[in-house]
Order: structure tokens, then C-alpha cells, then sequence
């Protein structure tokens, strides 16, 4: 440590070298970069003995006496530097010998091949836009604790490149997820982030309190109920991309802060939301990974094919030998849970304990992509209900290597029916569960007013740009996730 901290204070008493000689980096207000790394790279044939503006941080250097050579990072890449006094003068020169890696530089040159072959740009200008004071971990020794590369991003950004390359397709995914609802007519919408009664889904909500109101409020868990005032408002198509909040646990696959898709078209059903997710998955799997077969840890998801379709009852009979299609009573099938070891409450209903028993014995088997259709109305108070089997609802989940990836229903649309789903929902919270939804009579009255047959579909945005870039944790794919305090 006393040599980490020797260490630091040259790199501050450079900093106050430079400051009393009227060099300080910090007073330099910008640069004026016209060129990135991987420009000169790909371009090489067109730009050589062109003059450039590059701008990054030195990762490596290499001081030989009258001449050096430093790597410069930028967003795009590292491009080497070929620095001589006698191009950039011996002043600037000596000066640039005394700098540290992780300084940041603006470099005015020609674009060059050395005699190795190294595409290079021989320095006529350098200036120093940037002192760091801190020392980078070396790449694969340094910064290998992930808690640590979570916790101090930045840092992770700069030495793993690999990192970075995740957080430009991440952008990617998310621009190429509205071009292609923009293409289907869409439009993008902005709802409440801070509501009084958090609906949509059942989760424990964040919860606060507005001062100049005195009114207790939440943060969303979901993004449907306002969206769905749209549709009864007239806007035929809308989406949201936005953040929402739920008070619950983390793990590899949960975040309490999360990017959800949500969107409603007016006139389709749950089988319209069924061909514009399969066309969504596989139009993302080609463009950001080339090819329609998508790999993630080892495993080969193929989005070429139709996705398969399963109802409940079907993954449960297949995979658990259960067939709830002749069970008719609550004590039959409290009575299968206890047979088969699956844990159930007095609050499960046979629809309920269907959803514990494929949960237990049939998620973990979907590995392709797979629509499951059709589940308990016990399990689906938004939805609407199947006309020929009304204790099931008109709702699919896609599961791909066992996990949700999309949420999807004929949404429910008659008043009546949807306030007795919820009055179910309080008795659910007086019951002790704390993820039941309120009441909320301001979306019944919308109801009321009348909303048109309609399909919604959610997505979880973070888990599907962990499918696409073969990022193991959701940790892996949030520039800032949530972490406990030091």
C-alpha cells in the first residue's frame, strides 16, 4: 500500500508541476477530434498521409529515447502513436515523456504504416486534455474481481474491451427494437414513472411520499395499465421502453431496476402477439449477431424455426405425467401437490397449483424458443378469457433455455370482469400477500369508457441483451446495477 500511495502522489505532484508552469489539463475546455481509431483502421488505403484529429486515453507506452510510441484508446479502438521531438517539439516532447498511462490525450498527426506494419499516426501535435491521478489495473490481473468491476464500471469500461463492445450492443439492440416498431406503426410514449397505485403485475413496489402533496406513491412495477389508457384514448399502437422498479431480490437474472418493452395494439389478440415476437427475436438475432442461430453459453438457440406452441396443461402432462384437464376440484389437486412434493398454499386455486407444478417440472425443459399458452385466469387477472375454457386466459409466455423472456395477452377489456379480478387481488393482500395489485378504479372507468379487443406484449429488454450477447449475469448488461453500500 505505501507503494500504491508513493505511486499516486507522483502522479499529483505532476499535476501541480504542470499547474505552476501554467500547463494545467484541466483549463483546456475541448478538442476538436475528427477521426476514431477504427476509421484509420478500416480505411487505411484512402487516409494514408492524411492528417487527423484523435482524442483518447494512453493505455501503452514506449519511450525510445528521441522518438516514443503510445497506444491511444478511444471509443471505437486503440490506434498506436508514433510521438518524435523533432515533429512535435522538444519541449512538448519531454513533456509527453513524463506523462502516465491513463492520461488522456488529443494527438494531431499523419496517418502512417511503421516499418513492422503497424497502421500508426506520426504525432505533429500533442496535448495533454487530462491528467489521471489514478493507476489502472493491468487487464488481466488487475481488474478480475467482479463484484469490484461492477461496483467501479468506468474502471471495467476502460481495461475490458469486451465490456464495452456489450454496452454498444446493448444501445444497438434497444435502437433496432424501435426502428422495428416504428416500422410497424408504432409510436413511442412516455407514462408515469412515480404512481399511487403501482399496477400491471404482481410485485412488492418501491415506496415514497411527495411532500408538497402529502401523498404516499410508488414507483412503477409495470408500464401497462397507463399504456392501456391509450388504447381506450384512441392511439391504436404504442410502446414504451422504460425503467421499472420492484422490491424484490437479486440474483443473476434480477435486478430491483430493469428495462421493460411494454406495447398495445388495438383489434389483434394474443396470437398477433405471438408472430410480432417471433418476428422481433429473430430480426434482432441476425442483426446483432449475424445469424438467426444465436449461441449462449454453449448452448445453440435457433430463431429460424417457428416457435413451438405449448399450453400449461400440456408442458405439465408431458414433463410431470399430470393431466389437469381431468382435475376438477381444489382438493384434487392439493392432493397431486402433495403426491409429487410440490409446496402450495391455501391461497393456490387448481390454477395456482398448475402454475407450481409447471414451474417445478416442465420451465427448465423449454430450451428453444417456445410460446407456453394459455394459462389459469387465477394466474392472469389482465387478461381475457378463453371463450371455450373460461378458467384459462388468452396469454402466452416465450421461455427460451428455460427462462421468461415475453409476457403477452388478449387483454382483458370488460369492466365488470376486471374489477372482480381485482376485488380477487385484495382479498389476496389481506391474506398476506404483499405482490397482489390494488384497486384501480381510475382504469376501470377506462374500461368503462370502452376499450377495443387488444394485444399486449412486455418484455424484459436486460435478459434478452444477456441472451444476445452471451452475458451470463444481468449484472453483465447494466452499466450501473444495483449493489450494496461498502
Amino acid at each position: 500500500m505505501e507503494e500504491i500511495s508513493s505511486l499516486l502522489q507522483i502522479r499529483r505532484d505532476k499535476l501541480t508541476e504542470l499547474q505552476e508552469s501554467g500547463n494545467d489539463p484541466f483549463e483546456i475546455v475541448r478538442f476538436d477530434l475528427d477521426t476514431h481509431s477504427d476509421e484509420i483502421h478500416k480505411n487505411f488505403d484512402n487516409m494514408e498521409g492524411k492528417t487527423v484529429q484523435i482524442a483518447g486515453r494512453m493505455m501503452t507506452r514506449r519511450i525510445m529515447g528521441k522518438a516514443s510510441f503510445c497506444d491511444i484508446q478511444d471509443e471505437k479502438g486503440r490506434i498506436q502513436v508514433y510521438a518524435k521531438g523533432e515533429d512535435i517539439g522538444q519541449e512538448s516532447y519531454e513533456a509527453f515523456k513524463k506523462c502516465d498511462i491513463g492520461d488522456i490525450f488529443g494527438v494531431v498527426g499523419e496517418v502512417f504504416r511503421t516499418q513492422k506494419g503497424e497502421i500508426s499516426v506520426k504525432a505533429t501535435s500533442i496535448t495533454l486534455l487530462s491528467k489521471s491521478l489514478q493507476i489502472l489495473p493491468e487487464k488481466y490481473h488487475g481488474l478480475t474481481d467482479m463484484e469490484l468491476r461492477y461496483r467501479h464500471r468506468y474502471v471495467d469500461l476502460i481495461v475490458n474491451p469486451e465490456v464495452r463492445e456489450t454496452f454498444l450492443k446493448r444501445s444497438a439492440i434497444i435502437r433496432k427494437t424501435r426502428e422495428f416498431l416504428d416500422g410497424r406503426n408504432y409510436i413511442e410514449v412516455e407514462t408515469p414513472i412515480l404512481q399511487t397505485i403501482p399496477g400491471g403485475a404482481s410485485a412488492r413496489p418501491f415506496d415514497t411520499h411527495h411532500n408538497a402533496l402529502d401523498l404516499p406513491m410508488s414507483l412503477r412495477i409495470a408500464l401497462e395499465l397507463p399504456l392501456k389508457r391509450l388504447i381506450v384514448g384512441g392511439l391504436e399502437r404504442v410502446y414504451e421502453i422504460g425503467r421499472c422498479f420492484r422490491n424484490e431480490g437479486i440474483s443473476t437474472k434480477h435486478n430491483p431496476e430493469f428495462t421493460m418493452l411494454e406495447l398495445y395494439q388495438a383489434y389483434t389478440d394474443y396470437h398477433g402477439m405471438m408472430e410480432l415476437t417471433e418476428s422481433l427475436f429473430r430480426k434482432l438475432a441476425v442483426e446483432i449477431t449475424g445469424s438467426s442461430v444465436v449461441s449462449y453459453l454453449g448452448t445453440e438457440i435457433d430463431f429460424s424455426k417457428p416457435f413451438e406452441r405449448l399450453t400449461m396443461v400440456e408442458a405439465v402432462r408431458k414433463y410431470a405425467n399430470v393431466d389437469f384437464d381431468k382435475v376438477t376440484t381444489v382438493e384434487e389437486a392439493q392432493q397431486l401437490a402433495k403426491e409429487h412434493n410440490v409446496e402450495y398454499s391455501n391461497m393456490h386455486g387448481i390454477g395456482g397449483i398448475l402454475n407450481l407444478f409447471f414451474e417445478q417440472f416442465a420451465e427448465d425443459n423449454l430450451i428453444q424458443p417456445t410460446f407456453l399458452i394459455d394459462h389459469p385466469v387465477e394466474i392472469s387477472f389482465l387478461c381475457k378469457r378463453k371463450p371455450d375454457k373460461p378458467d384459462y386466459a388468452e396469454r402466452f409466455e416465450l421461455f427460451i433455455l428455460g427462462n421468461e423472456y415475453g409476457n403477452a395477452y388478449s387483454e382483458l377489456n370488460d369492466p365488470i370482469d376486471q374489477r372482480g379480478r381485482f376485488m380477487h387481488q385484495e382479498s389476496l393482500r389481506a391474506a398476506g400477500d404483499d405482490e397482489a395489485s390494488q384497486i384501480d378504479e381510475d382504469f376501470l372507468l377506462a374500461l368503462e369508457y370502452g376499450m377495443p379487443p387488444t394485444g399486449g406484449l412486455g418484455i424484459g429488454m436486460d435478459r434478452l441483451i444477456m441472451l444476445l450477447t452471451n452475458s451470463p449475469s444481468i449484472r453483465d448488461v447494466l452499466l450501473f446495477p444495483t449493489m450494496r453500500p461498502l
